[in-house]
Order: C-alpha cells, then sequence, then structure tokens
C-alpha cells in the first residue's frame, strides 16, 4: 500500500473557507491512536477480529491495534486484508478494467452505480491498492453512521457522513457543505472520492443518475460549467455482481413500496442489509473504471442552454458509461429470456445454469411476503433489466 498520509491540506481555496469540515470529515493521522484504543475496547472490536480471523487470541487482536498509527495502517493492516477475505469466501473471484485510463498522481470523483451497502466502495479500495493508487475518501448515509464504533471505524476507513435529514433549509445547508467538502477533499487534499449515483441502492436493476447529485456537486464550482466539473475529474465507475447481494431483501422492499407511498425501514434493517450483503455468495464480480468525463463538457456546454439541460446531459453521459461498462453474466440473459418469454439469449447460457437460475429464484422468494407471480416479475426485472440498457444503448 502506497505511504499516504492522512493530515490537514496546506492550501484551502476559496470555496472552502466558510466551512468548518470537522463534523464530516474522516479522522486524520493524529487523532488515530487514542481512536483505535477505543475501538479496541469495543465488544463489537473482538467479535469482528473473531469473524475474520478466525482463531486470533485477544492479546494478538490487541496488538494489532497497537500496531495502528496511521490511517493507512489501518486500511493495510485491516481493511484490505478483510475485504480480500469476504471476496475469498463469498465470491468466485473479482475482477476489474480501465485502470489504464487513470493517473496514479491524480485524484478523481468516482460516481458509481449502488449495489451493495459496504461492498460497492470497499471494493474499490483493495483494487486502488493491488494496482498501487492511494485509497479514496468513501461517502456514508448519516442513517448508518451510529455513534460510537460505527462512527470511529467508518471515519478511520476514510468515509465522511452525508446527512439525509432535515428542514428544506438544513438540507440546503447541508448541500452546500457536502458540496464544498467534496471539490475540496479532490483539489485541496489531492485525494479521490468515491459517491453512489443516487440515494440508496438500485432495487430494481436501473443504475441512473441523480440530476439532483450534480446540482449539489456543482454548488461550489462558480458558475462555469466546464471548469465546475472539470476539476472533479468525474470516472463513471460501474460494478456488476452474479449474484445481486440482498437481492430477495431489495425485491420485498420494493414490493411493499408499491403497495405504500412511502417503505418505512425496521429498526437495524440496514445493518441487516449490511451482513447479508458481506455473507450472501455473489458469484463472480466485476468493476469497471469509465474513462474521466473532460472532453465532453465542452460539447455539452456548447449544444444545451440552460443549466438543468446541461446537468441532465451529463448524468445521461455517466449512466450510458456505467450501462456500457456493466459486464452481464449468463443470470443476466437468463432473466430477461424467462421475464419476456423468449429465447434471444440461449446461447450465453446452458440449460443446466437455466435450471439452476430458476431453482434459485424459487428458494429466494420462498420466504418473501406478496403475490408470488408480482415478486418473481420484480426479482426478474432485477436481474434482466442491465440486459434492456445494453439493448437500448
Amino acid at each position: 500500500m502506497r505511504a499516504f498520509k492522512s493530515e490537514p491540506p496546506t492550501h484551502v481555496s476559496e470555496f472552502a473557507k466558510e466551512f468548518n469540515f470537522d463534523n464530516l470529515r474522516p479522522y486524520y493521522d493524529s487523532e488515530v491512536e487514542p481512536i483505535m484504543q477505543r475501538m479496541a475496547q469495543d465488544p463489537l472490536y473482538m467479535q469482528l477480529m473473531s469473524y475474520l480471523w478466525k482463531g486470533i487470541s485477544e492479546d494478538e487482536a490487541m496488538q494489532k491495534a497497537k500496531s495502528v498509527k496511521t490511517i493507512a495502517n489501518f486500511q493495510h493492516y485491516y481493511m484490505y486484508e478483510a475485504i480480500w477475505k469476504i471476496v475469498e469466501f463469498s465470491s468466485t473471484g473479482l475482477s476489474w478494467s480501465g485502470l489504464e485510463h487513470l493517473d496514479k498522481d491524480s485524484s478523481y470523483l468516482f460516481i458509481a452505480n449502488h449495489r451493495d451497502i459496504l461492498l460497492d466502495s470497499a471494493l474499490l479500495q483493495i483494487i486502488l491498492v493491488k494496482e498501487g493508487f492511494d485509497t479514496s475518501e468513501i461517502t456514508f448515509g448519516s442513517n448508518l453512521m451510529e455513534k460510537g464504533f460505527i462512527t470511529d471505524f467508518g471515519r478511520m476507513n476514510r468515509m465522511f457522513t452525508v446527512t439525509r435529514e432535515g428542514t428544506a433549509k438544513e438540507l440546503y445547508d447541508i448541500s452546500r457543505q457536502l458540496s464544498a467538502y467534496i471539490r475540496h477533499t479532490i483539489v485541496d487534499k489531492k485525494t479521490s472520492v468515491w459517491i453512489a449515483q443516487r440515494n440508496g441502492r438500485t432495487k430494481d436493476g436501473n443504475d441512473l443518475t441523480q440530476t439532483g447529485l450534480l446540482k449539489m456537486l456543482n454548488m461550489s464550482g462558480g458558475k462555469n460549467f466546464v471548469k465546475s466539473f472539470k476539476e472533479l475529474q468525474i470516472v463513471p465507475l460501474s460494478i456488476s455482481y452474479e449474484y445481486e447481494p440482498c437481492d430477495a431483501l431489495k425485491v420485498q422492499e420494493l414490493y411493499l413500496s408499491n403497495l405504500h407511498s412511502k417503505y418505512i425501514k425496521a429498526p437495524g434493517e440496514d445493518l441487516n442489509s449490511i451482513v447479508t450483503g458481506i455473507t450472501q455468495p455473489k458469484g463472480k464480480i466485476h468493476l469497471a473504471f469509465g474513462k474521466p468525463i473532460i472532453n465532453e463538457l465542452e460539447n455539452i456546454d456548447k449544444i444545451n442552454q440552460t443549466d438543468n439541460e446541461k446537468i441532465k446531459a451529463l448524468t445521461e453521459c455517466i449512466d450510458q458509461q456505467i450501462y456500457l461498462d456493466f459486464k452481464l453474466h449468463h443470470v443476466n440473459y437468463i432473466a430477461y429470456d424467462m421475464l419476456h418469454k423468449t429465447d434471444v439469449f440461449t446461447d450465453t447460457y446452458t440449460v443446466a445454469e437455466k435450471e439452476a437460475f430458476k431453482s434459485y429464484l424459487k428458494k429466494q422468494l420462498h420466504n418473501l411476503s406478496g403475490e408470488q407471480e408480482v415478486l418473481e416479475q420484480l426479482f426478474l426485472n432485477l436481474y434482466s433489466n442491465p440486459v434492456v440498457h445494453k439493448l437500448n444503448l
């Protein structure tokens, strides 16, 4: 792992000077040792250590904590090892493509499709480390950053908080601060940032960038559209899992959301999704890095008149790369043929693979509440919509 330093930048741009980022930023190296010792005293620490490092003694776990002096230490001694362990026991392999488009000495804004709460960004980090890049900072919803161990764990792992609740005025101020912080991180700290293209994971297989995200990012960029987004160096990031993490949970949530105007999560539901996403078998996983969106900005600026039109065109540009780079698996083609009652893609899978997917589908739907026919359609949509988007490119 490259020995990056996590510390306050020596230069702060004008757009960031009005803000204090201490309530959302990750920890600095100077804060690490007491935080690490506090984490090690929490009962959750030994639970996690025993799960990920089978047979580790309490003394060994405590010595591991004492050896952490920097954020880079923490990510190397804990996260890098832990995420690779998760890849090994819950998948049949992780692959990636497109890093030749990026410069190890530059910082980027990775705008990613969102399929798993923890793994989407965590897999990015271990790939960056393996390929000799610095890790990125990571956005994490305030609903997931419970005070105590989880907050410390997140901030030690270069996560920063995105507050999701408040009045209209509060959310506007929060958006301005968040916009300034992301730009400050990329421009002043020279550190990349991962952010999901939308609030929450996709539940239906449609990876669509929300225009509100880009409007938020532009709040700190001034009036020049091209300059504002050029300095962020947006890189579309596409992750695809052969077997969708939490697929049954997503289908159940979508089914209930269609029945009611608003889906209310049960206490502990997000934590359950994190654990399920980690432990559920995922088959093959692929992460594709798109090309930085730089040259396209001039053309978007020329052919669109209003800011809203430009933002919409940029979201379409991001989505196109994500759809183009999304790696389709045989289960996606099977789901498409089953849903549309066709045999268009029979050359992409075997009869045995189709029967195996049908058995998997039946098993996943067994414990869900609702009309089985509707649930099955939602499940098949989740897997087949990436095929639809490829066909529409």
